[in-house]
């Protein structure tokens, strides 16, 4: 992997990543105006046992631009600065113009409730430089180079030590709140394990403590032996949807061997890696025969804790609750009670996504 650190003009890091030399000569650009200030800070919920962001400077950020304005759109006219400069280079990484979480973060307000500086980080991953591919449609390599490129984020970002999870994630579709269709996803730098992680996290300790094994290998290894509900059965990485699915069409991607982040997966993990998460994208565009809306989440270990063999890097792909037809609406039950129903048997949708056939 070939990297490239350079500044924007108004002081945001941009980082180049290639597989190839990146040409030196490549000048970072950034959009017009200003960011939102960056004047995050975090809330105690008293209730749920959780802090809660609050970063009213988001409401500036861009929704919907213009085409000519999209700023993650590589430019071809000089009247329109962009993100992502012109250039021979695979993946861009760059600081959010408008962060929930910042290193910047002022002191927090005094409040009834505990509160807390939202100290972070908040980075823009542009998979390509091509506004009119998709995630699923890079090369296997691109794609080897994607997961390198997290894992190489998660190192730089779990530098600071006010870091304490890392979580990358894509948001597809308008239908999940995408307001820029060049393929891109982001990165949160944590100062605190978020509630989710944090419950796998212990649940994750408390069965390898126990049973002497990681919690999702075991269920891997299940999975494995039933086949019912496998997408992807590689030599290295897997791709299935999981007989616990609360989703339809949920899928979970993950490497067969325990390991605990990014930065632990060799280079044939990495690219059998990408084949399962490319067969899976491809499956839910041929299924709907068109661009599938999706949250991709990826859970690896929390950065401060020791007993890393309990953890197992993995995607979770959650199909977009807000398209019509077959998938999920959120209501009461899963939004007030944290309860899902679920409509469908995982392995009814199992069975349909492992009919559509296609070519990696």
């Amino acid at each position: 992997m070939h990297e490239l650190i350079l500044r924007k003009p108004d002081g945001r890091a941009l980082t180049l990543y290639s597989r190839r030399p990146i040409p030196a000569q490549i000048h970072a650009t950034a959009v017009p105006g200003e960011g939102g200030g960056a004047a995050p800070h975090l809330r105690w919920h008293p209730l749920r046992g959780e802090w809660v962001v609050y970063a009213p400077q988001r409401q500036e950020r861009t929704f919907l631009p213009p085409p000519q304005f999209n700023p993650l759109r590589p430019a071809t006219d000089a009247r329109y600065p962009t993100e992502v400069p012109e250039g021979d280079y695979d993946v861009a990484v760059f600081d959010n113009l408008f962060p929930a979480l910042s290193a910047q973060a002022p002191p927090p307000p005094e409040l009834l409730v505990p509160t807390a500086s939202a100290h972070g980080h908040c980075e823009v991953v542009v998979f390509t430089r091509d506004p009119a591919s998709s995630l699923g449609a890079l090369a296997l390599d691109h794609l080897a180079l994607l997961l390198e490129v997290w894992g190489r984020r998660t190192q730089v970002l779990g530098a600071d030590p006010r870091v304490k999870y890392v979580l990358p994630f894509e948001n597809r579709g308008a239908e999940v709140g995408v307001t820029l269709h060049h393929p891109h996803g982001q990165i949160y730098a944590y100062p605190f394990v978020p509630p989710v992680p944090a419950r796998m996290q212990a649940l994750q300790l408390e069965h390898y403590a126990r049973a002497g094994e990681g919690l999702l290998e075991g269920l891997i290894a299940g999975e494995l032996r039933e086949s019912r509900r496998m997408l992807y059965q590689g030599t290295e990485a897997v791709a299935f949807v999981p007989v616990c699915a609360r989703y339809p069409y949920e899928v979970w991607v993950a490497p067969r061997r325990p390991c605990p982040g990014f930065a632990d997966l060799s280079a044939a993990e990495r690219l059998d890696l990408a084949r399962a998460l490319k067969t899976t994208l491809l499956k839910y565009d041929g299924l709907w025969q068109r661009p599938f809306p999706y949250v991709l989440i990826w859970y690896q270990a929390p950065l401060d804790d020791t007993a890393r063999g309990a953890y197992h890097l993995h995607a979770a792909l959650s199909p977009s609750y807000r398209m019509p037809g077959r998938l999920k609406y959120l209501a009461g039950t899963e939004l007030g009670a944290g309860t899902f129903v679920n409509d469908a048997l995982p392995e009814e949708k199992a069975r349909e996504l492992q009919a559509v056939a296609v070519s990696v």
